[in-house]
C-alpha cells in the first residue's frame, strides 16, 4: 500500500472505508487522478477506470439535470425559441424599430410568454374533453354576451368549438369597408369603434359582436372597424357561421335582427 495509507492499516473499519472511498471519489470526480498519484500498473489501470467510469456517470448527471430543467417549463422555453426566429427575420428584412416594437408588443400581448400547440393538443382528445376545455376557456365571453346567455347551449358549444382566438392592437384596422367579408368576430375583451362614411362611430366592448352583416348579406363590408384597445377577440369564419345556423335556425333570426337594426343606424 502506498505510504500515505500505511497508517491505516491498523486503524477501525471506519476509518479505511472512508478513506478508501475519499480516493475513489477523488478519481471519479475531480480532473486528473485526484489526491494521489497511483503506484504500479495495477494502480494505473483502476484509476484510469475509475476516471472512466466517473467522466461517463457526470456527463450522464449534467444531461439528466439539463432535460430536467428544459421540461419545467417548456412552454416558455418554446416561445423564446420562436421569438428569437422572429428576431432574426426582424433583422434580415432590416424592418424598422416602431415596427419591430409593434411584433414585439404583440407576440406578448398574443402568448404572454408561453406558446403551445393547441390546435394539436386539442385534436388529440375526446370531443367531450374538448368541448368542455373550449367552453372553460371561452366563459367569460359566454357570461357577457347576451346572445350567449339567453341560447340554446349546444348552440353555444357549436359555436364556440369554431371559434378562432386573435390579438389586434390600438389603431388596427380589423374590418375595412367595401371589403369582402369572410369572419365576423367577438369581443372577449377589448374597445373597438365602427366607423361609416359619415364620420359616425359606434363604440363596442366586452360581450359584443360584429362582422355579421356581410356574411348574412353575402356582401361587402359597410363599415370599418377600428380596434381602440388591445383587443382580444374570437373569429368565426363564414363558411362555419353558415354551417351552424343551418341547424338552429332561430338563431340566424337573432342575427338578422341585429343587423338591420344596424344598418338602419348606418343608413341614418
Amino acid at each position: 500500500p502506498p505510504v500515505l495509507f500505511l497508517h491505516l492499516q491498523n486503524d477501525s473499519w471506519g476509518k479505511q472505508y472512508s478513506h478508501a472511498l475519499f480516493k475513489a471519489m477523488s478519481h471519479m470526480l475531480c480532473i486528473g487522478y485526484g489526491q494521489q498519484a497511483p503506484e504500479g500498473m495495477t494502480d494505473v489501470w483502476l484509476t484510469m477506470l475509475s476516471m472512466i467510469v466517473g467522466a461517463t456517470c457526470y456527463a450522464m448527471f449534467i444531461g439528466h439535470a439539463t432535460a430536467l430543467i428544459q421540461s419545467l417549463d417548456s412552454s416558455r422555453r418554446q416561445y423564446q425559441e420562436k421569438y428569437k426566429q422572429v428576431e432574426q427575420y426582424m433583422s434580415f428584412h432590416k424592418l424598422p424599430g416602431d415596427t419591430r416594437q409593434r411584433i414585439h408588443e404583440y407576440y406578448e400581448h398574443r402568448y404572454q410568454g408561453k406558446m403551445f400547440d393547441e390546435e394539436n393538443i386539442l385534436g388529440e382528445l375526446s370531443e367531450p374533453l374538448k368541448e368542455e376545455i373550449i367552453n372553460f376557456n371561452c366563459r367569460n365571453l359566454v357570461a357577457n354576451m347576451p346572445l350567449f346567455a339567453n341560447a340554446d347551449p349546444n348552440f353555444v358549444t357549436a359555436m364556440l368549438t369554431k371559434l378562432r382566438f386573435e390579438v389586434f392592437q390600438p389603431g388596427d384596422f380589423i374590418i375595412r369597408e367595401g371589403t369582402v367579408g369572410k369572419k365576423m368576430y367577438f369581443i372577449q375583451h377589448g374597445v373597438v369603434s365602427i366607423l361609416t362614411k359619415g364620420n359616425k362611430e359606434t363604440k363596442l366592448s366586452d360581450g359584443s359582436y360584429f362582422g355579421e352583416i356581410c356574411l348574412l348579406t353575402r356582401g361587402r363590408r359597410t363599415a370599418s372597424v377600428r380596434a381602440d384597445t388591445y383587443c382580444r377577440l374570437y373569429s368565426l369564419a363564414v363558411d362555419n357561421f353558415n354551417e351552424v345556423l343551418e341547424e338552429y335556425p332561430m338563431m340566424r333570426r337573432a342575427f338578422e335582427t341585429v343587423a338591420m337594426d344596424r344598418l338602419d343606424r348606418i343608413g341614418e
